[in-house]
């Protein structure tokens, strides 16, 4: 008897491995593909372009980005939802930040400056062959 009430005791001390703060990782990656697939719906709601919702969700899992994406695109298609879009313009993660434009001598100034390098620019310009990266 004793020895059934401490196994009993032990499978429901382990059944609640969450409250302790034991982290279960199938439930990790279940958590992961659902913020995913979240942030390929909000995206595609929002009308952004898949690349784009790469570029600014660079730890999101991107398989998960783009079951999200295509899910919405196909729900908003069947049923004529127009793309919502953002009033508030989308925050680029820290380390890719363009750069502040440096002042130039005043030789220079008459000069046009090439536009501010991108995220999307820099996704786009990766692969082409003859850049020295």
């Amino acid at each position: 008897m004793g020895r059934n009430l401490a196994c009993l005791m032990i499978i429901l001390g382990l059944s609640a491995c969450e409250q302790i703060g034991i982290p279960d990782p199938q439930k990790q990656a279940e958590a992961e593909q659902a913020e995913g697939r979240a942030i390929g719906s909000a995206c595609r709601h929002a009308g952004r372009a898949l690349e784009d919702c790469f570029a600014l969700n660079p730890d999101a899992h991107k398989a998960a980005v783009f079951e999200g994406w295509r899910t919405m695109n196909d729900y908003m298609t069947e049923n004529n939802i127009e793309a919502v879009k953002p009033t508030i313009p989308p925050k680029m993660p820290a380390e890719e930040k363009p750069a502040e434009p440096e002042k130039h001598a005043e030789a220079d100034a008459h000069e046009e400056a090439p536009p501010p390098e991108t995220p999307l620019s820099r996704l786009r310009n990766r692969n082409r062959p003859g850049d020295a990266h």
